[in-house]
Protein backbone atom coordinates (compact mmCIF):
# COMPACT_ATOMS: atom_id res chain seq x y z
CA UNK A 1 0.00 0.00 0.00
CA UNK A 2 1.26 3.39 -0.75
CA UNK A 3 1.58 5.63 2.11
CA UNK A 4 0.44 8.30 -0.58
CA UNK A 5 -2.76 7.06 -1.29
CA UNK A 6 -4.76 7.63 1.79
CA UNK A 7 -4.64 11.53 3.32
CA UNK A 8 -5.94 11.79 6.85
CA UNK A 9 -7.60 15.00 8.31
CA UNK A 10 -5.25 17.01 10.26
CA UNK A 11 -7.16 17.59 13.38
CA UNK A 12 -4.53 19.79 15.45
CA UNK A 13 -1.43 21.85 15.43
CA UNK A 14 -0.99 24.68 12.90
CA UNK A 15 -1.94 23.24 10.12
CA UNK A 16 -5.65 22.35 11.53
CA UNK A 17 -9.03 22.72 9.38
CA UNK A 18 -10.85 25.40 11.52
CA UNK A 19 -14.04 24.03 10.24
CA UNK A 20 -13.05 20.69 11.63
CA UNK A 21 -12.35 17.51 10.22
CA UNK A 22 -15.60 16.53 9.03
CA UNK A 23 -16.53 19.12 7.09
CA UNK A 24 -13.45 18.41 4.17
CA UNK A 25 -11.14 15.66 3.83
CA UNK A 26 -8.19 18.58 2.31
CA UNK A 27 -5.55 19.86 4.25
CA UNK A 28 -4.28 23.42 3.31
CA UNK A 29 -0.57 23.82 3.77
CA UNK A 30 0.69 27.39 3.00
CA UNK A 31 4.29 27.30 0.91
CA UNK A 32 6.81 29.67 1.74
CA UNK A 33 8.91 31.02 -1.05
CA UNK A 34 12.05 32.77 -1.06
CA UNK A 35 13.21 34.85 -3.91
CA UNK A 36 16.73 36.54 -4.86
CA UNK A 37 17.25 40.42 -6.21
CA UNK A 38 20.23 41.08 -6.85
CA UNK A 39 21.34 44.88 -7.30
CA UNK A 40 24.35 46.84 -7.75
CA UNK A 41 25.71 50.34 -6.39
CA UNK A 42 28.58 52.99 -6.97
CA UNK A 43 31.43 52.29 -4.59
CA UNK A 44 33.99 55.50 -5.15
CA UNK A 45 38.10 53.22 -4.90
CA UNK A 46 39.83 56.48 -6.19
CA UNK A 47 40.04 59.82 -7.30
CA UNK A 48 42.12 61.97 -10.41
CA UNK A 49 43.53 65.42 -10.28
CA UNK A 50 44.61 66.77 -13.16
CA UNK A 51 47.25 69.79 -13.39
CA UNK A 52 47.54 71.99 -16.13
CA UNK A 53 50.43 74.25 -16.27
CA UNK A 54 51.70 76.51 -19.22
CA UNK A 55 55.32 77.02 -19.91
CA UNK A 56 56.64 80.14 -21.62
CA UNK A 57 60.08 80.17 -24.13
CA UNK A 58 61.49 83.09 -25.89
CA UNK A 59 62.66 82.52 -28.94
CA UNK A 60 64.27 84.63 -31.59
CA UNK A 61 63.93 83.81 -35.31
CA UNK A 62 64.78 85.82 -38.19
CA UNK A 63 61.84 86.82 -41.25
CA UNK A 64 62.82 88.23 -44.53
CA UNK A 65 60.64 91.16 -44.95
CA UNK A 66 60.02 92.15 -48.63
CA UNK A 67 59.90 96.34 -49.43
CA UNK A 68 58.84 97.47 -52.53
CA UNK A 69 60.18 100.94 -54.53
CA UNK A 70 58.94 102.36 -57.21
CA UNK A 71 61.34 104.27 -60.13
CA UNK A 72 60.43 106.62 -61.85
CA UNK A 73 61.46 107.37 -65.74
CA UNK A 74 60.36 110.10 -68.07
CA UNK A 75 61.35 109.92 -71.58
CA UNK A 76 60.67 112.79 -73.79
CA UNK A 77 59.37 111.76 -77.23
CA UNK A 78 57.63 114.35 -79.46
CA UNK A 79 56.03 112.13 -81.46
CA UNK A 80 52.84 112.30 -84.17
CA UNK A 81 50.67 109.45 -83.79
CA UNK A 82 47.23 108.21 -84.83
CA UNK A 83 45.33 106.91 -81.50
CA UNK A 84 45.66 107.10 -77.77
CA UNK A 85 49.16 104.29 -76.91
CA UNK A 86 47.79 101.73 -74.53
CA UNK A 87 49.07 101.35 -71.50
CA UNK A 88 51.43 98.32 -71.93
CA UNK A 89 54.23 96.37 -69.26
CA UNK A 90 57.45 95.23 -69.93
CA UNK A 91 58.99 93.09 -67.62
CA UNK A 92 58.36 95.23 -64.36
CA UNK A 93 57.87 98.33 -66.05
CA UNK A 94 54.70 99.88 -66.60
CA UNK A 95 54.45 102.47 -69.30
CA UNK A 96 51.92 105.37 -69.60
CA UNK A 97 51.72 107.32 -72.38
CA UNK A 98 50.76 110.74 -72.48
CA UNK A 99 49.28 112.64 -74.92
CA UNK A 100 48.29 116.32 -76.05
CA UNK A 101 46.40 117.63 -78.75
CA UNK A 102 48.10 120.29 -80.90
CA UNK A 103 46.59 122.38 -83.67
CA UNK A 104 47.60 121.85 -86.92
CA UNK A 105 45.59 122.17 -90.49
CA UNK A 106 44.60 118.63 -89.27
CA UNK A 107 44.43 117.44 -85.58
CA UNK A 108 46.84 114.91 -85.07
CA UNK A 109 47.87 113.14 -82.06
CA UNK A 110 51.48 114.44 -80.71
CA UNK A 111 53.20 111.53 -78.32
CA UNK A 112 54.71 113.72 -75.71
CA UNK A 113 56.28 111.60 -73.55
CA UNK A 114 56.39 108.20 -71.61
CA UNK A 115 56.55 107.63 -68.29
CA UNK A 116 58.02 104.12 -67.09
CA UNK A 117 57.13 102.98 -63.56
CA UNK A 118 59.68 99.94 -62.82
CA UNK A 119 59.05 98.26 -59.18
CA UNK A 120 62.23 96.59 -57.49
CA UNK A 121 61.87 94.37 -54.76
CA UNK A 122 64.59 94.17 -51.80
CA UNK A 123 64.43 92.07 -49.12
CA UNK A 124 65.74 92.92 -45.47
CA UNK A 125 66.05 90.20 -42.76
CA UNK A 126 64.64 91.39 -39.46
CA UNK A 127 65.16 89.37 -36.52
CA UNK A 128 62.20 89.14 -33.14
CA UNK A 129 61.70 87.69 -30.17
CA UNK A 130 58.71 85.82 -30.05
CA UNK A 131 57.04 84.04 -27.12
CA UNK A 132 56.09 80.74 -27.34
CA UNK A 133 53.99 78.39 -24.98
CA UNK A 134 53.43 74.96 -23.96
CA UNK A 135 51.01 73.28 -21.99
CA UNK A 136 51.78 70.06 -20.10
CA UNK A 137 48.72 68.15 -17.67
CA UNK A 138 50.25 65.81 -14.87
CA UNK A 139 47.28 63.44 -13.61
CA UNK A 140 47.83 62.52 -9.57
CA UNK A 141 45.49 59.20 -8.50
CA UNK A 142 44.68 59.29 -5.25
CA UNK A 143 43.06 55.97 -3.94
CA UNK A 144 40.16 55.41 -1.41
CA UNK A 145 39.51 52.62 0.48
CA UNK A 146 36.22 51.20 -0.25
CA UNK A 147 34.10 51.32 2.38
CA UNK A 148 31.91 47.86 1.98
CA UNK A 149 30.07 46.85 4.80
CA UNK A 150 28.49 43.03 4.36
CA UNK A 151 24.75 43.05 4.67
Amino acid sequence: MNPFDEVSPVTDGPFADSAGAESSDLVHIPVIEEQLQVTTRRIETGRITLTKSVHETEQTVTVPLRHEEYTIERTALSQYVDEVPATRQEGETTIYSVVKEVLVVEKRLLLVEEIRVTKQQTHEPETQTVRLRREEITVERTPITPNVRPE
